[in-house]
């Protein structure tokens, strides 16, 4: 019995491994960007039934975590406060030092509000750099002002 969305994202990461199976080629069965369909498969977004149903076999999941993968789940995965992981440090890191500017231009540019993280997309590539490879990411949020009432 499953008790919690996590075991899921646990059989998942683990037939991952087993498999050989890369994020892109589950993006690419699913019909979603890889990005999204990342975060679905690690519990941080609701998949359609046919969605799940295509990760379940992929996975060889059970009908009860093929049903657990289309649930809306709570959403944050950071096992602490400030990571701890040296990757994701690092975007914590990023927030902190330019976290101000960010809100300073985009309320300058848009006005008070916010960028959403639900009407969102991001991309991921890898740009080749001859002193090193760099990773560019591209965030796209849509912009929420706050009402008055």
């Amino acid at each position: 019995m499953i008790t919690d969305r996590t075991q899921v994202t646990a059989m998942i990461q683990s037939a991952k491994v087993k498999k050989g199976v890369k994020w892109a080629h589950v993006a690419d069965l699913i019909g979603q960007s890889k990005e999204w369909s990342t975060a679905a498969c690690l519990g941080q977004m609701a998949m359609t039934k046919e969605q799940a149903e295509k990760v379940g076999d992929l996975f060889e999941l059970s009908d009860e975590a093929v049903a657990w993968l289309q649930i809306a789940p709570y959403k944050g995965s950071l096992p602490t406060a400030v990571p701890t992981d040296p990757l994701i440090y690092r975007w914590y890191e990023l927030v902190n030092v330019y976290g101000t500017t960010l809100k300073e231009l985009i309320h300058e540019e848009f006005g008070d509000g916010i960028m959403s993280a639900i009407d969102f997309s991001m991309d991921l590539q890898r740009e080749p750099d001859p002193k090193g490879d760099r990773v560019s990411v591209v965030m796209s949020g849509k912009f929420l002002p706050y009402k008055t009432y």
